[in-house]
């Protein structure tokens, strides 16, 4: 497996990943997540364009798994990661998120945050394994407090949610 920036032709097959990701919410019975329409191609081609679209690889050169990031208030935040069921447990998300950590030191940011749920196996407690922490409800920015009003929009209960933050290494 390798890490390369995501090429336009491959935008559809992240929504494919996203779509796929998603039926392991279904099995725990949080089927309003896994019924979530993956980005539409508009959204994924803006991170593409920037630089900040980045995927695992096969053997084949084909995507199974994808990362996206972009800038708020002066950190790296992890838009989305997706890892296709096949192929997790393998360290790919991990290298994904490695490789926006490095992206972020590049650019000179001094952390990476992220949103995730609070109490589902492969969210905060594996962001946690990776040293990320949870913020504080007065620890959020601005942006940060933006991003969740946005998540709330589309269904995310906040209570179910927990915005978590590491240093770039």
């Amino acid at each position: 497996m390798s890490i390369r920036l995501a090429g336009p032709g491959e935008l559809p097959l992240l929504q494919a990943l996203e779509t796929s990701g998603g039926e392991l919410f279904r099995r725990i019975g949080m089927t309003d997540v896994a019924d979530h329409a993956p980005p539409p191609l508009h959204v994924l081609r803006t991170y593409q364009r920037a630089g900040r679209a980045w995927v695992t690889v096969d053997a084949g050169n084909q995507p199974v798994g994808y990362i996206l990031a972009k800038v708020v208030d002066g950190a790296a935040h992890i838009e989305q990661v997706t890892v296709h069921p096949d192929h997790q447990r393998q360290g790919l998300g991990r290298a994904l998120i490695e490789t926006v950590d490095r992206w972020a030191a590049e650019q000179q940011l001094p952390a990476l945050t992220l949103s995730t749920f609070r109490d589902v196996a492969w969210n905060a407690p594996y962001y946690a394994g990776l040293g990320f922490v949870p913020l504080a409800e007065d620890e959020l920015t601005p942006g940060l407090l933006e991003l969740r009003t946005e998540e709330t929009a589309i269904g995310l209960a906040p209570a179910d949610r927990v915005f978590m933050r590491r240093a770039t290494r």
